[in-house]
């Protein structure tokens, strides 16, 4: 591994502010090209008692996305939906590494958990 400097810390929040950001783990069922768009992914995510479409900007990060199908995963699922490309997302993807520099990780479960089990802190 090449010699990484990580970035300085952010700000403070709440303890109130956190606990706001439902984080869920999910199932990626399935990958997507989004036409028109050379970085965007369209993944269909399995949230045990509904599904959504959560476009992630990680098409060039992988030589076959399709590789993530059937992974669990972490993802915001209170984001306001936002259009990009004509597509609605409806979350958000936790993806490691990506503005380090580095070739991003899928944020994912040690073992296997109830998809749309919650993150929650432990102190």
């Amino acid at each position: 591994m090449s010699e990484f400097t990580p970035a300085p810390i952010k700000p403070a929040i709440s303890f109130a502010d956190l606990d706001r950001i439902d984080v869920r783990v999910g199932t990626i069922v399935s990958t997507q090209e989004v036409a028109g768009s050379d970085k965007l992914l369209k993944l269909v995510v399995d949230f045990g008692d509904y599904q959504r479409s959560i476009l992630a900007g990680m098409r060039q990060e992988r030589e076959d996305p399709r590789e993530i199908e059937g992974k669990q995963a972490l993802f915001v699922v209170n984001l306001e939906p936002k259009k990009m490309m004509g597509q609605v997302s409806e979350g958000m993807l936790f993806d490691i590494g990506y503005a380090d520099g580095i070739v991003p990780a899928l944020a994912i479960p040690e073992r296997p958990v109830p998809n749309g089990s919650r993150l929650t802190g432990n102190l």
